[in-house]
């Protein structure tokens, strides 16, 4: 779906943090000390980057979140600023510090990372003001860097008024059984739809039984993403796979939050689940290439530049 389409209202709730990326040639050993190769103080935490995502597909985005009243959460709100996003119900805590990601970059793109929440674990639901954002919106997406008591008041007062819910279950932790039912599009990755199952989880056959099994408890449709090996939508229409294209990674930090971004406007101007999930892969394809989370995320019009994934198939 082209970025000349409609412009969708979305509202995202979830965590804002200032990324410490260190640049490593591998991740060291218990008690051993390494050289680095660089640091960088960058913008990210899931809820900023999706909403980003989000913003750079063209969508009007409102955040709830909370920051610190100091320097990093100054930072965070001109970033997030510069690309468009509503800041209205982005709130300041005068005792938490701004949350901190910790994020270690090996030569190989793989990443380890360690999260200080700060105040994010202090962030409100004004229900009001969440009422008003939600007035005409395409989606609501989420994730679980929030207190678990304000995203589910979040998804219930959502999917009442009638917004589709968008949940990233990220990072995963128990969940009520009378959460599921309220969830339009869930996205997982392999690891999470293996553990909220019970299920094996490692390649699209067994994506697709872990998806089903949680459509069982009430999800509408499910999404679980397989990192390089692509993704697998499932639906009550069908169940496909979507290979990923093929780049040369340099750092993986945001991907899934791209991903989901860039799935949940697609879902918003009404395409369907595969052509989203298409989408979603083009623009993650696209963020492995850079450094960084919200650097790396890319605009609607370098994803509708990128080629398109090799052709998905039914499963």
């Amino acid at each position: 779906m082209s970025s000349t389409s409609t412009s969708p209202a979305i509202v995202v709730l979830g965590s804002l943090n200032m990324d410490l990326l260190m640049r490593v040639p591998r991740a060291p050993q218990a008690g051993e000390t390494l050289l680095g190769r660089s640091l960088q103080h960058l913008p990210g935490g899931k809820g900023g980057n999706q909403a980003v995502s989000c913003a750079r597909q063209g969508a009007a985005v409102t955040l709830i979140a909370r920051v610190g009243r100091d320097a990093d959460g100054d930072a965070l709100c001109a970033a997030l600023s510069a690309d468009g996003i509503r800041l209205d119900a982005v709130q300041r805590d005068d005792t938490e510090a701004t949350g901190v990601a910790l994020v270690m970059v090996e030569d190989s793109a793989q990443n380890r990372i360690v999260v200080i929440p700060g105040a994010n674990l202090t962030v409100t639901l004004d229900e009001a003001v969440f009422a008003q954002a939600l007035q005409g919106a395409g989606a609501f997406v989420t994730q679980l860097e929030s207190p678990l008591s304000v995203v589910l008041r979040a998804v219930a007062l959502a999917q009442a008024a009638g917004c589709p819910v968008v949940l990233n279950p990220s990072p995963m932790q128990p969940l009520p059984d009378a959460l599921w039912p309220q969830i339009d599009t869930l996205v997982v990755n392999e690891v999470e739809a293996a553990e909220y199952t019970g299920l094996p989880v490692a390649d699209g056959i067994g994506a697709v039984a872990a998806a089903r099994a949680l459509m069982q408890r009430g999800v509408r449709r499910v999404v679980v993403t397989l990192g390089a090996q692509g993704a697998v939508s499932v639906d009550a229409q069908a169940a496909v796979w979507h290979p990923s294209l093929k780049v040369q990674a340099v750092d993986t930090t945001a991907a899934g939050d791209t991903f989901t971004g860039a799935l949940a406007v697609a879902l918003a101007r009404g395409a369907a689940l595969p052509e989203a999930a298409r989408r979603g892969i083009r623009a993650a394809a696209l963020c492995v290439t850079r450094p960084g989370a919200q650097p790396s995320i890319p605009h609607a019009s370098e994803v509708d530049a990128m080629p398109e994934p090799p052709p998905w198939s039914a499963l």
